[in-house]
């Protein structure tokens, strides 16, 4: 028998009316669910918090673990090449993910870091971090990147490979808002290399599609 592990959600931290400042440093402080305890620090957003289009992925990995700042790894810095491929200005994104904290295997201290996905529980529990800078920055448009931030904010029948690249519009606190999800560009680097040219183009293609949501 599988005993489901319980866990209390972000909402508590989460100050009311904060500012994404005021977030992120709220954010330090959040045991809402297990990962912040092996974790090295919280992983909150970058980017500006006025932004027309804010990017969402799955979670920090491990330089950004590091660090504390979102996609500053290989994958970090293929999106970033994406997004300005596609024509969008990275001066104008915001960028965060939908879960705060790394979640790792790891044999033995001081053995590498095994990335391992967010299950539902912890997508559940930092989803008020989420919701609550989005309310902040109020974006036009939207781009979940990846299964797990699709799981966290389009609807439970979207699917990454059937969907990916297109509007839409859905609503939100702040009004109706546009969405489009793609795939996360770490699965564009373990895409075998002899088509990994073709996955890192259809990634430029989605963002293209979002971009064109802003004009």
């Amino acid at each position: 028998m599988v005993t489901k592990v319980e866990r209390p959600g972000a909402q508590e931290w989460v100050p009311e009316g904060a500012d994404v400042e005021q977030l992120r440093e709220a954010a330090t402080s959040c045991h809402g669910c297990e990962l912040w305890e092996p974790a090295t620090q919280v992983v909150f957003s970058a980017g500006s918090p006025t932004a027309r289009l804010a990017l969402v992925g799955e979670q920090p990995g491990d330089q950004e673990d590091q660090r504390g700042i979102p996609f500053v790894g290989p994958a970090g810095r293929l999106l970033q090449k994406a997004v300005a491929e596609a024509g969008i200005d990275l001066a104008t994104t915001y960028v965060t993910n939908a879960v705060k904290h790394f979640r790792f295997t790891q044999t033995a201290p001081g053995t590498r870091r095994i990335h391992a996905s967010p299950d539902v529980g912890h997508i559940t529990a930092c989803r008020p971090w989420l919701a609550a800078e989005l309310v902040q920055v109020d974006p036009d448009v939207v781009v979940c990147l990846g299964a797990t931030a699709a799981k966290a904010l389009l609807p439970k029948d979207f699917r990454v490979t059937k969907h990916r690249g297109t509007l839409f519009t859905l609503p939100t606190s702040r009004g109706e808002k546009t969405f489009l999800g793609t795939i996360h560009p770490s699965a564009v680097l373990r895409t075998p290399e002899a088509e990994r040219d073709a996955a890192y183009a259809a990634l430029v293609a989605d963002l293209r599609v979002a971009g064109s949501a802003l004009r």
